[in-house]
């Protein structure tokens, strides 16, 4: 019975040492560039900000679409009044009236020069360019999240090769100091050694501290601290297939551009709301009230009314007011044709330097792979050479130094590879959620649109606010 009891605790405590460490991978799960995107899609404060403005633009629409709508005004008023009044035969007529008014006024435009329909049109097209800046906006956030994620990963890795360099730098500290010991060199020797490794030192604090701003900078633009991150692959399976297919994609879908080529319908619709102010206003308007003790000649003690009224209001003057807005109008109008051409061609720059770059990033990549292959190779040699004494204790330290530069330049052009590949897919305005079929539902700003434009009333937001 001992014996199996033993056997049982065994079972149970390795039961339980291996349930401990599945928890523990669960819970230590790398995490990759996708997570981290989703993180800053979903909490990033910018981004979050931006959608707040562009549901103020939704508000727009219904603001405008009031112009359609009837205005109901009602009016309440009461009162004391003392009343003298002096009659023809010198009498004398008092009173204390206790006056009191209740109405309701009821106006409808029925034409007011195609001015409301035009500020719809104005308010939908905000709606459309907010949309494309929010856009934009995703665009960066995600870039930037991209960015921060292979900026810690690299500085990770640098600090791993810098404390690498610094054991290889001891040992070969360890064995001038030996060769000195047994007088095969010479003090020089292990001063030299000994700056380098200062040297090493000092790279590895740059590195470290260099790392902590980059993890720093992570939990700014994701919202958490950087957890043990996987290595990020480009994104070339959903790039442009040639420089000229990258500036068309840039042409036909950045958001800047659409967003810029709204701006330009609204600038031109504007200038027919100015027009407006120079064409007559139909308006009908209904009223009907009740009043008691109001007429101080004492002659009546009550009245009630109700009434229709057309009125037709046409401008013959209004002091050059209205033809100088309208003059406004039209040179803002060239003014967003202009900025439409600046950010067309802004958009053609950024796709060409987006395509290069990448281009160049493959290029680099191959290289530092090639010379970090030729400096480790070159390092073995030289201490061969220099255990068999055909080498000298600085050659060592050199070769060292160049195999730390080239892993440092071969980490730096892993990086800027993946950066490259998601800021080619932002040049040409693709870098989304959709396309990158990250895991979380996607912001649509027409929900809330849908919601607030035929709004007839209501005081609180759609969320409850």
């Amino acid at each position: 019975m001992g014996r199996a009891a033993r056997n049982v605790l065994r079972a149970g405590t390795a039961l339980g040492v291996i349930a401990c460490s599945l928890l523990a991978a669960t819970d230590t799960r790398a995490e990759t560039v996708s997570d981290a995107l989703v993180k800053a899609y979903q909490t990033n404060p910018q981004l979050n900000s931006e959608r707040a403005r562009q549901r103020a633009t939704d508000e727009n629409v219904p603001q405008a679409m009031a112009g359609y709508r009837p205005q109901v005004v009602a009016t309440l008023s009461a009162g004391l009044q003392a009343v003298r009044n002096l009659q023809v035969d010198n009498t004398i007529q008092g009173a204390t009236l206790k006056p009191w008014t209740i109405g309701v006024t009821v106006t409808q435009t029925l034409y007011n020069g195609n001015k409301t329909a035009n500020s719809v049109r104005i308010a939908e097209f905000q709606v459309q360019s907010g949309r494309e800046a929010l856009r934009n906006v995703g665009q960066g956030v995600l870039l930037d999240a991209v960015t921060v994620y292979m900026n810690v990963l690299a500085n990770q890795s640098l600090v791993e090769a810098q404390r690498s360099n610094v054991t290889a730098l001891r040992e070969t500290l360890d064995i001038a100091r030996k060769r000195l010991n047994a007088g095969d060199v010479t003090p020089t020797d292990t001063a030299q050694a000994e700056a380098r490794l200062a040297r090493g030192q000092a790279d590895l604090n740059a590195a470290e501290v260099a790392l902590s701003i980059s993890q720093a900078t992570y939990a700014q633009i994701v919202g958490s601290l950087p957890n043990r991150l996987s290595p990020a692959e480009p994104v070339d399976r959903l790039l442009p297939r040639g420089r000229e297919d990258a500036i068309a994609q840039a042409f036909k879908g950045h958001p800047a551009v659409l967003a810029a080529g709204f701006d330009v319908d609204v600038a031109t619709t504007s200038i027919k709301v100015a027009e407006s102010s120079l064409l007559p206003t139909l308006t009908l308007q209904g009223s009907a009230s009740k009043s008691s003790q109001s007429d101080s000649t004492l002659g009546t003690y009550g009245t009630d009314q109700a009434s229709i009224i057309g009125q037709l209001n046409a401008p013959i003057y209004d002091g050059g007011l209205g033809a100088a807005q309208t003059r406004q109008a039209k040179e803002l109008s060239t003014q967003s044709r202009l900025v439409l051409e600046m950010v067309r061609n802004q958009a053609r720059t950024a796709a060409i330097g987006a395509w290069v770059s990448n281009e160049g990033a493959k290029t680099a990549v191959t290289a530092a792979e090639a010379e970090v292959r030729g400096a480790a190779v070159a390092l073995q040699g030289v201490q061969r050479e220099a255990a068999g004494g055909q080498r000298t204790t600085v050659e060592v330290l050199n070769a060292q130094q160049d195999l730390i530069q080239a892993k440092a330049r071969l980490i730096g052009a892993q990086r800027d590879r993946v950066i490259a590949s998601y800021a080619l897919l932002s040049a040409v305005g693709r870098l989304d959620v959709r396309t990158l079929g990250l895991k979380t539902p996607d912001y649509l700003p027409e929900v809330h649109y849908h919601q607030v434009r035929d709004a007839w009333h209501g005081l609180r937001t759609p969320d409850g606010k």
